[in-house]
């Protein structure tokens, strides 16, 4: 199970192309709300998820996907459930997604030390311990880090190739055109 978490601000960019273009590829993907089931984006969009952060637990957790966003990437912090599974995921080897502000999260988790990672222009100083490079998607180890909204597609489909490879990936790009 890959979940994506929604917090209140959430970027809905950042949220929604992560989900569909893994759900294309037939993974098991389900959103969820952790301020409410129902969180507003920072663009005014009101989603409904398909869990409440109550509702999980790292049974046959394959991944997480951190949407920016403020205060989106914010709130997120704010949650000790969230966090909890960060952890999970960083000790485990599993996928761990962030996007825009959301690398703050894992920077101030400290879980980015030595790691390569960029983010939204301004939360550099957040990826505490980072090797902050100017790219628009970054890849180390089992950590995708992303830009911006704009870097959403990029950041999805280098997820997508983590967890399916590259071939399946290129079919599911292909499809989109």
């Amino acid at each position: 199970m890959i979940y994506v978490f929604l917090a209140d601000g959430f970027e809905e960019m950042e949220a929604i192309v992560p989900t569909d273009i893994l759900k294309r590829a037939r993974l098991e993907v389900k959103t969820v709300g952790v301020t409410s089931k129902n969180p507003v984006g920072a663009g005014g969009v009101r989603i409904e998820c398909d869990l409440n952060i109550d509702e999980i637990s790292e049974n046959n957790l394959e991944g997480i996907i951190l949407p920016g966003g403020m205060p989106g990437a914010e709130n997120l912090f704010k949650s000790n459930k969230v966090k909890n599974l960060i952890n999970y995921c960083f000790e485990n080897d599993k996928i761990i997604g962030a996007i825009c502000a959301a690398p703050m999260i894992l920077g101030r988790m400290g879980l980015l030390r030595g790691k390569k990672a960029c983010c939204y222009p301004g939360f550099e100083n957040e990826l505490t311990g980072a090797e902050v490079v100017d790219s628009r998607v970054c890849l180390d180890g089992k950590i995708v880090t992303g830009k911006g909204p704009g870097a959403a597609l990029e950041f999805s489909l280098k997820l997508l190739e983590i967890f399916v490879g590259e071939r399946a990936t290129e079919i599911i790009r292909l499809s989109i055109q």
